[in-house]
């Protein structure tokens, strides 16, 4: 399984247990194991992900109240001892998924950015394409418009490419006082994230930002995941690629008219 509350720290998933100690000449001395060139430190990490893989695959594909202690070591191959190594209850490893896929979210998105910022994104094919089909692209900046398509679309793959992810993500919010918080803990970093982004790029940088700027990204933000969870649900009658383009013209409409207000 590829691996907040923020965005830009790597969430600490677990604390490897401690090495195994044993008496030598009235002194103690750490026993470090290797196996067919594998360290001990690396099969925790095999089985952690064997684990995690496993709990993708039952929340995917059979729901969240099927994920059990039995069932997930069955699906990953492995004893139960391995899972208590791990993981101090469910809620420990839908964290552990909803973190990772959070991590993997960022990623993409600012890759998507980054790729689009090392050319002229007003010139690449991809502003062509949309600005042809997509009229309301052609009233707005190219580059605005790339660079938010390019962002949205990254974000919206992640969870749609592989099914999984996004029953993950839905389970984890739907589920205990404590994951629902997690949750809420993520949509703000994302928030941040993309707050962050419109400053730089709209070049508005104060020492005091304007509360305005928080507020829509947060809107933004918050409105996409009750938007996707609609779609996911059928709710919303569109393709996925019209979902894409609808949510990129929102946070450029949003985005333009708060750049103008505050210049």
């Amino acid at each position: 399984m590829e691996s907040g509350n923020s965005i830009h720290q790597k969430p600490v998933f677990w604390q490897e247990s401690m090495p195994e100690l044993r008496p030598c000449h009235n002194r103690t001395v750490t026993a470090q194991r290797t196996y067919g060139g594998i360290s001990a430190a690396e099969r925790r990490a095999g089985r952690r992900a064997a684990l995690l893989d496993a709990a993708l695959e039952i929340i995917g594909t059979q729901g969240v109240d099927k994920l059990t202690v039995a069932g997930l070591c069955a699906q990953a191959g492995l004893n139960e001892r391995y899972y208590y190594e791990q993981f101090t209850g469910r809620d420990a490893v839908l964290t552990a998924l909803f973190d990772g896929i959070a991590e993997e979210l960022a990623s993409a998105i600012v890759q998507a950015l980054q790729e689009v910022a090392g050319g002229s994104a007003a010139d690449t094919p991809s502003a062509a394409r949309e600005n042809a089909a997509n009229p309301s692209a052609r009233r707005m900046r190219p580059e605005t418009r790339t660079m938010a398509h390019a962002a949205v679309a990254a974000g919206i793959h992640v969870l749609t490419d592989d099914p999984r992810k996004a029953q993950v993500a839905l389970a984890v919010s739907a589920s205990t006082p404590e994951l629902r918080s997690r949750t809420l803990q993520t949509i703000a970093s994302f928030a941040n994230l993309v707050a962050a982004r419109g400053i730089d790029f709209y070049a508005l940088s104060t020492p005091t930002p304007d509360p305005a700027i928080g507020f829509r990204a947060t809107y933004l933000v918050g409105g996409l995941v009750q938007t996707l969870t609609s779609w996911l649900q059928g709710d919303i009658d569109m393709t996925r690629e019209q979902l894409i383009d609808e949510t990129t013209d929102v946070f450029v409409l949003l985005g333009e008219d708060l750049a103008q207000r505050l210049r």
